[in-house]
């Protein structure tokens, strides 16, 4: 290989090698314009949510009929982690979580089977059930939002305008889903007086069988006339609610008007569902996604344009407010980590002007936007977008993509101090350091392996990083011996003075200490290893984080009512808080959901399983004072006039959602056993005082009222069962009777009690149940009532009744640590429980271990193919001894680091903690390899250790310089700072140790003493 001198062949074709220079940067430019732009990357939502309904059940009924069954069928799916299930009456939502572990190519093809699993098992299911639901879209982010209100006009009218917007939106090239928010679904309502059809004989059933054969769409016939057809159509059916009022009802001889025994209104689905509100006025939203693929900057500006005309056309009343926006949050955070790319570079700019000088520094200059212009080619030709990990990545990647460059000018310079030509010295590097730089290049790629090919969700959503590093630093090497000899031949003097013709003070003072450690080897060694040692005790002081929280403004609120709550009482609470917010200066405006949660306006929003119980608001504030002014308020205001409500406030996260930080979940066959369990957790957990918000998920039982029902009575009366449960539903909840066509709308027509009867359980008491022999008689006389209580819901994890205990944290503690501060409590309590009673830790803790364990087990890969590049590039047991020793000693500054300042070491932080591994190795390679290259020129063992550590520390300390202040920009920012500063007490201490450590440790192992004189 050393026959063929890349350098020297750069030398020889210069102007096609300047053509390759200049065309690279275009290009680079061009692909920095093309690059998608975005927040934060992608990341597989590997989560499939299953529906299942069987109407009239009881909450027991549905949970062994159809949740156990789903649950059960599911078990085979080789994919599965686990299931997690909300079971209420006669309703069943069935979470299917896949192993984080599954490639997110192969998440399709799954649901697929998912679905072709449960249509197998569909016959299994009483006649009652009504089928499944499917949502694979669980993941789908709307990243804008727009809430519209009204005055002044109905919310049908403003459904029909903001449905017309809608399909505006679609129609452009990006757009993706679309979706209405909020909207309320018409009705008639027919509320029947039981009194009055008791009186007329009347029952609901025969009123409801004469509307719906009235409004059947029924075929009528063709007459074929001759050479035409001739259409037959019957009349009749309702087209208004007049048209309904409008019906007789025969009885006996007698008709009545259907107004006589019911009043007909027209209006919205009572009580509803759910409710959407924009600063507390109802509203409508229209949530948009994006193309996959698509520039959402571009996409952003388009959007902007239309909805603009959008506002100019609406009609007075109508109001139209932007309520979530991405393309603003991307192009502001963009933005910011673009400056602090900047920032990076000129940091690393002057650091090669004070160090090399001006010539040498300008060299060393031009090949960072050259390396920066290739990256970003490739970047787009993969689809890499810019966001918060692959811009950090090229933040990381600064310091490291110099080094090459620095060495191979360095090594030009030493030969022009010598007297060299300037083309001899160019092409030096080439044969004498090119290959070492290369396999250290490659090892330091190989530190970020464990992100590579880690398939879990945080290793996903960090993937860029190790592309973005391991593109830039290949490419650095590619720079450093083709074009970076070019420039250096143009650009550096024929003439150098030799620059360490005498020796300053701190390189004095670094001979004086790199001796002594060659002639106490022994003692140099044990110190290092004691201060490992020292760094390895250190390491249970530093607390561990998963992902930070968010540096975005938004504040969300987590409102949580015990389970029997009605969306009436739920959002009269809401009320009350929106009310505060109303009048609170920090606040821009708000949305509020009532029955569930915010749309996934961005990819880490924890969404949670809809219900009457529950709702959320997000509230949009100036800054982050002001947001963090906004929830201390919410806090005190939960402490005092929320009581038995779970207000839970938060901020946005980072990564794969976890809600609360601290969870437990009991876990038992038995549902009393499992809540019990649970509660006298949550008062151990209320022994922390660092603890707050402590809370369970499902616990409060509903009030029932129970019917036992005269079987031998009702059969002499020509009664059934289902008779008196279809006269309860028809009075209480409402049964469809018929639908009325309007346009392109359904509106069911529903037959229900009025609402003195609806809201009062004496109904039941005065209810006049038709027989089959006669007159009505009460429902009493029947039946005997009952009361009675059981769960409204029952929550499941791998098919056992489990409890989740959350907590939240007051104050600056990280989960890990208090998780770990009540193991022992916990554990205590386990002991009392019964052994069908399990308790685990899930939360941030369970979160950031599942992610950790991929890479715990790409680690020795990563180490593997590190011993691989280092023993090809030795050639010698000891000498890879040697070289990989030096790996561990970046722990040393990373705890020096961590410890004092109070910095947590998070997922991030690991990665950058592993990449410290091929950082060190690669300064050891190009250290020994030095010493290698001495002794084949003749030098002694002891002058060669020497020397090669004289003349190696520089290019080495500008490294670490240029590598670890490159971090500072990013420093400051609450995702990257734990890794840059893990990272940059790392690099210095390591390498600092290294240039001591490792020329201590070559004269132990080659016995290397020092001659006499």
């Amino acid at each position: 290989m050393k026959r063929f001198n890349l350098s020297d062949w750069a030398l020889k074709h210069r102007s096609f090698v300047w053509f390759l220079l200049i065309l690279s940067m275009i290009a680079g430019a061009i692909s920095y314009g093309n690059l998608g732009r975005e927040e934060d990357p992608n990341f597989t939502i590997k989560v499939m949510v299953i529906g299942a309904a069987l109407p009239g059940a009881t909450v027991d009924e549905t949970l062994k009929q159809v949740t156990t069954r789903i649950e059960k069928k599911l078990e085979e799916l080789d994919e599965l982690d686990f299931t997690r299930s909300v079971t209420s009456a006669g309703q069943s939502v069935v979470y299917v979580e896949l192993l984080p572990t599954t490639r997110s190519a192969e998440v399709p093809e799954i649901w697929k089977r998912v679905r072709q699993m449960m249509s197998d098992i569909r016959p299994d299911f009483p006649q009652e059930f009504a089928g499944f639901q499917f949502d694979d879209d669980f993941g789908d982010v709307f990243g804008n939002i727009y809430a519209f209100t009204a005055d002044g006009y109905s919310p049908r009218e403003l459904r029909d305008r903001v449905d017309s917007i809608r399909k505006r939106v679609a129609a452009l090239d990006a757009a993706g889903k679309t979706v209405l928010l909020g909207e309320q679904e018409e009705e008639i309502h027919l509320e029947f007086s039981s009194a009055r059809l008791a009186a007329l004989g009347l029952s609901q059933q025969q009123v409801m069988a004469t509307l719906a054969t009235q409004n059947a769409i029924s075929p009528s016939g063709v007459i074929q006339s001759g050479p035409e057809r001739v259409l037959i159509r019957v009349g009749g059916q309702f087209s208004d609610t007049s048209a309904l009022e409008a019906v007789n009802l025969r009885v006996g001889e007698r008709f009545f008007n259907l107004t006589d025994v019911a009043s007909v209104r027209r209006g919205y689905k009572d009580p509803p569902d759910s409710l959407f509100r924009y600063d507390g006025r109802p509203a409508i939203g229209l949530q948009i996604g994006m193309r996959e693929g698509e520039n959402i900057l571009e996409f952003g500006a388009e959007l902007d344009a239309l909805m603009s005309d959008v506002a100019a056309d609406l009609p007075i009343g109508i109001e139209m407010a932007k309520i979530a926006d991405q393309p603003h949050v991307v192009d502001h955070a963009v933005g910011h980590f673009v400056k602090a790319l900047a920032e990076a570079v000129i940091i690393v700019l002057i650091v090669s002007f004070v160090s090399l000088g001006m010539r040498a520094g300008f060299v060393v200059t031009l090949t960072i936007p050259l390396v920066l212009a290739i990256t970003f080619v490739i970047l787009d030709l993969y689809g890499i977008t810019l966001q918060r990990i692959s811009l950090g990545a090229l933040i990381i990647a600064l310091g490291l993509l110099v080094d090459d460059a620095m060495i191979a000018i360095e090594t030009m310079i030493s030969r022009l101090e010598v007297g060299d030509t300037l083309e001899n010295s160019a092409s030096y590097a080439w044969t004498s350091i090119a290959f070492p730089m290369l396999t250290g290049t490659l090892v330091t790629v190989a530190g970020f392996i464990p992100i590579g090919l880690n398939s879990s969700a945080a290793g996903e959503f960090t993937f860029s990083l190790f592309v973005v590093i391991a593109v830039s630093l290949v490419i650095s090497w590619i720079v450093a011996v083709l074009f970076a000899p070019l420039l250096g031949v143009t650009f550096l003097s024929s003439k150098m003075a030799h620059h360490d013709q005498k020796a300053g003070w701190l390189r004095r003072r670094f001979h004086g200490l790199l001796l002594g450690a060659m002639r106490l080897k022994w003692l140099t060694i044990a110190v290092t290893l004691l201060i490992f040692a020292l760094a390895v005790f250190g390491m249970r002081f530093v607390e561990q984080q998963f992902f930070p929280t968010s540096d975005r403004t938004e504040v969300i609120v987590d409102v949580t009512e015990r389970q029997n709550a009605s969306i009436a009482k739920t959002t009269a609470d809401m009320d009350r808080l929106e009310a505060v917010l109303a009048e609170d200066e920090d606040v821009l405006f708000w949305s509020s959901y009532v029955g569930r949660g915010a749309p996934r306006f961005v990819l880490s929003m924890d969404v949670p399983t809809p219900g009457p119980h529950m709702g959320q608001i997000v509230i949009q504030t100036p800054d982050l004072e002001a947001r963090d002014r906004v929830k201390a308020r919410i806090n005190a205001l939960a402490d005092t006039e929320f009581s038995g409500v779970d207000l839970y406030v938060k901020n946005l996260e980072i990564g794969p959602p976890v809600g609360k930080p601290v969870q437990y979940r009991v876990s038992a066959a038995d549902t009393d056993e499992a809540r019990d369990a649970a509660n006298g957790l949550a008062a151990v957990l209320a022994t922390e005082p660092r603890l707050s918000d402590i809370s369970l998920d499902w616990n409060e039982p509903a009030r029932v009222v129970r019917l036992e029902v005269d079987q031998d009575q009702a059969r002499q009366l020509g009664v059934s069962g289902e008779d008196i449960a279809d006269s309860l539903s028809v009075l209480f909840s409402g049964k469809v009777v018929t639908q009325l066509r309007d346009d392109i709308y359904l509106i069911n027509v529903i037959a229900r009690g009025a609402d003195t009867d609806r809201e009062s359980l004496d109904s039941i008491r005065n209810l006049q149940l038709p027989t089959g022999q006669g007159p009505s008689i009460p429902l009493t006389a029947l039946v005997g009532l009952h009361y009675g209580t059981e769960q409204p819901l029952i929550l499941q994890r791998d098919g056992l009744p489990t409890v989740t205990v959350k907590a939240a944290i007051a104050g600056n503690d990280q989960p890990a640590t208090l998780v770990a501060a009540l193991k022992e409590r916990v554990a205590e309590y386990g002991n009392t429980l019964p052994s069908s009673v399990t308790i685990d830790v899930g939360g941030t803790v369970e979160s950031s271990a599942d992610s950790q364990a991929p890479i715990a087990a790409v680690v020795p890969v990563m180490l593997l193919i590190m011993a691989l590049l280092v023993m090809a590039q030795m050639q010698s047991f000891r000498l890879s001894l040697i070289v990989f020793a030096a790996a561990p000693l970046g722990l040393i500054g990373v705890v020096a680091v961590l410890v004092p300042f109070g910095v947590p070491m998070g997922f991030v932080a690991i990665l950058g903690i592993l990449a410290l591994i091929g950082i060190l190795i690669r300064n050891s390679i190009i250290l020994v390899h030095e010493i290698q290259v001495l002794l084949e020129k003749g030098r002694s063992k002891w002058d060669a250790v020497f020397e090669a550590s004289d003349s190696r520390a520089r290019p080495i300390l500008l490294t670490a310089a240029a590598a670890s202040l490159a971090l500072i920009p990013i420093s400051r920012q609450v995702f990257w700072g734990p890794m840059a500063f893990a990272m940059m007490g790392g690099i210095i201490a390591g390498t600092l140790i290294t240039l001591v450590f490792v020329p201590a440790l070559y004269c132990a192992v080659f016995n290397v003493k020092k001659p006499h004189s």
